[in-house]
């Protein structure tokens, strides 16, 4: 995400005591998310799929004429309607009014939280499928799948060791070009440069950029590694939620390295305040927002979402349902700040808006 000078002067606009613009919080402890125009709607699609995971706003510029358009949201379900882990195998879309519609069915089972929309007309999603060899639950090895904005498959990518997992993902959108950065539950982290024209998505290079981050098998939750990333192109920095680690890492000039063997620098490491982060995504204002899913570092100060600075200073948190945040994404469409959260537990989607005030 570029952070725009736009989101600080409407969170200021709201939050006038704050003198420090990096102190504007989004979250401020409940009381401005809890005050925001909000819809609430189901995830589960018509075959029943359950746990709802990846979330992604499709982006202002989407071309028209496809079944989903600019300012709608993605989510990607990770389970079947038994709630078995890692064979859910739809997409659905919520429009801004909340109504939803099935997007897309992957052939692939265990799509995942490695959701994205490029601006030139394509879905990126990430799948993980899981079996179950005497009742343990069994990660397998995944894959990236790219739809156009019909639902319709165009093209599956396949990495043994760069995308054998993919678990969270985010794009640098350049049009006719991308960097779409994707983790890997088994501990990695790579950089796919993309080409795009009216023939389609090429992928020009695959790089690792980061690795080293812990990945634990967990029979409650199938397994923890890096999840959520969120790219800050001013700073050319890759933030990176190692859920297993609960820690949050940075991986500086991210979109030019050529090789990463570690996990990059500590940003976040908060034992108080983070429980497993999952999702993660830049708030309005400029700060990081992270997931907590709770499947590390469980009990004490229960919270859904974090709210932190890029130089690491907690600045708010917003309570919620323990275990139940996953993904979460912002956006700024049409004058308006939106902020997008699952809860995997009730499997619903909550969208925020902010409307600007000039």
């Amino acid at each position: 995400m570029t952070r725009n000078p736009f989101f600080r002067i409407l969170l200021a606009a709201v939050s006038l005591e704050c003198a420090a613009w990096g102190q504007v919080s989004f979250l401020r402890n409940n009381s401005i998310l809890n005050s925001l125009q909000s819809v609430t709607g189901s995830t589960i699609p018509s075959n029943g799929d359950l746990n709802p995971y990846g979330v992604a706003f499709v982006p202002a510029g989407f071309p028209s004429g496809g079944t989903i358009a600019a300012g709608d949201v993605l989510v990607a379900n990770f389970n079947s309607s038994g709630n078995t882990q890692g064979t859910g195998t739809t997409i659905v879309s919520a429009s801004p009014s909340g109504q939803q519609s099935l997007f897309a069915t992957s052939p692939l089972p265990g799509v995942d939280t490695a959701l994205g929309v490029l601006s030139s007309g394509y879905v990126v999603v990430g799948n993980l499928p899981v079996t179950y060899p005497n009742n343990v639950p069994t990660p397998g090895q995944g894959s990236l799948q790219i739809f156009d904005r019909n639902g319709h498959l165009v093209s599956t990518l396949n990495d043994t060791n760069l995308l054998s997992s993919p678990w969270g993902l985010t794009i640098n959108d350049q049009g006719a070009a991308a960097h779409v950065f994707v983790s890997n539950a088994t501990g990695n982290v790579t950089r796919l440069n993309l080409s795009i024209n009216n023939n389609g998505v090429t992928v020009i290079s695959k790089t690792q950029i980061g690795a080293g981050y812990t990945s634990k098998l967990i029979p409650a939750v199938v397994v923890t590694g890096p999840t959520g990333l969120a790219y800050d192109s001013v700073r050319d920095t890759l933030f990176v939620a190692s859920t297993a680690d609960n820690e949050i890492f940075g991986i500086s000039n991210a979109s030019t390295r050529t090789s990463g063997s570690d996990t990059g620098f500590v940003v976040f490491a908060d034992q108080t305040n983070l429980h497993g982060p999952l999702g993660l995504a830049f708030g309005p204002n400029g700060n990081l927002i992270a997931a907590n899913g709770d499947a590390v570092n469980a009990g004490g100060t229960q919270n859904a979402l974090v709210e932190f600075t890029e130089q690491g200073s907690l600045v708010a948190t917003y309570g919620g349902a323990p275990g139940a945040a996953f993904g979460i994404a912002s956006a700024n469409s049409e004058g308006a700040v939106r902020f997008a959260a699952v809860d995997d537990d009730l499997n619903t989607l909550t969208v925020w808006t902010l409307r600007s005030p000039f």
